[in-house]
This record gives structure tokens, sequence and C-alpha cells, in this order.
């Protein structure tokens, strides 16, 4: 375990590192790109080590995980995300456990969170995921279908609108995962010139461990990477 706690301090400083890079060549500074590990089929051991490493912020992409490991790990100081897709039926268990929900997919789903939130005096903060590739095999609302969206997501009292999310199309390889980037970020920045009292389009949630640089390069406030983090520890 020793070796695998120095691989994974050298794998977080590496994708820091070039995290910084990449808000340097756009601009922008380190600090603006929030790193969030994905720990998906990652172990508790190895889970409290990247936490050690000095990653404060953690990423489930499976609601199930979520409840066995949250409660496991409560010593730890750090926060959890859900990334992942969320059946209705799994928010009430969910949602006292994560700080930031990256995909929020649809109305009937959204109208749950803000409900049950306010049941348990919570206030749920959640990302709007934008099918910006258009594939018929990923979640999340068309791009034209978002602006409609935000005056009745402006009436939710216990749901803050803090930002889109997007997954980069699966074939296409980097060109296209820029393009998508940079398709959310312009979705983005045109809906914030109208947004609603109560809705902040602040964050986006883009990139993963393949392609974050360019994800930061288009204007990313956060990136999902596990793989790149683990990288010669998991098999």
């Amino acid at each position: 375990m020793p070796q695998d706690l120095r691989r994974i301090a050298e794998n977080v400083a590496c994708v820091r590192s070039r995290m910084a890079e990449a808000a340097a060549r756009s601009g922008r500074k380190a600090e603006e790109a929030t790193l969030v590990a994905v720990t998906k089929y990652v172990d508790e051991p190895l889970v409290r080590a990247v936490v050690q490493a000095g990653c404060d912020v953690l990423g489930e992409s499976r609601p199930q995980a979520l409840w066995e490991k949250v409660p496991r790990l409560a010593d730890l100081p750090a926060r959890w995300h859900l990334i992942g897709h969320l059946q209705r039926n799994k928010v009430r268990r969910t949602l006292p456990l994560v700080t930031l929900i990256h995909s929020a997919d649809g109305l009937e789903l959204i109208a749950d969170i803000d409900r049950i939130a306010g049941e348990r005096s919570l206030e749920a903060k959640l990302l709007l995921e934008v099918n910006i590739s258009g594939e018929d095999a990923k979640h999340g609302f068309a791009p034209a279908a978002i602006e409609p969206l935000l005056p009745q997501l402006a009436s939710c009292r216990h749901v803050r609108v803090a930002g889109l999310m997007c997954m980069a199309g699966l074939e296409g390889g980097p060109d296209r995962a820029r393009r998508d980037f940079a398709a959310l970020r312009t979705l983005r920045d045109r809906l914030r010139r109208g947004c609603p009292e109560g809705i902040a389009l602040d964050d986006l949630s883009m990139g993963m461990s393949g392609d974050y640089e360019a994800a930061i390069e288009e204007g990313a406030t956060i990136v999902r990477v596990g793989s790149a983090l683990f990288e010669g520890v998991l098999p």
C-alpha cells in the first residue's frame, strides 16, 4: 500500500500540473478548475489515498456506491458529487450525501429533487446535463430545450441550478471532444445573458481523464478524472 500511496500522489500531482498548464494556455488561473476524483470501481483504501494526496472532491457514478461508500468514509475531509445518471427512485437516499448533482437530465427528476430537498430542509445544488453531442445513447436535455426550461426551474424553491454538464461524443477523438466542449461553453454564455433570477450558470462540468486539458482550455470549471489518478494502481 505505501507504494500505491506514492503512485497516487504522483498521479495527482501530474494531473494538477497539467490542469494548471491548460488553464494558463487559456488565460485562466489554475484554481478556476476544480478536480473531481472519480472513485467508480475504486475500493476504500485507494479512496483514502487519493484524499490524502489532496483531492477533497470525490465523484461517484452510481448512487448505490455512494450509499455504501459515504458512511464508511465519513471521517474523510471530502465532499461527494454524483456524476452519473440518477433515477427518480434513488433521489431520497442520494440527496443528503452529495453537495452537487452533475446529472439533472429531466424535469420530473428535478421536480422530485426539489420536493424531497424541501421535505428534508436541504438546498440541492445541481447541473443540467446537456446531450451536446446529440447521441441517442446519452442522457441529457437537448441544447435547444434548456432556454425554455429556465423560467420553470427558477421557480423551484429548494433547487439551485449552478451550471451545465456534458460528456463528449463517443466517436471523433480529441477534435470532436473539443468541439463539444466549445459548444457547451457557447450555449452557457448565450443563456447567461437572459438567465432568470435564481439561476446561475457559472459552472461547466466537462472533461474526463482523456480530454480534461482540452475541456479546461474550452472553459471547464469542473473536470471529472478517474483513471489518470489511479494509473499504475488499478488493474
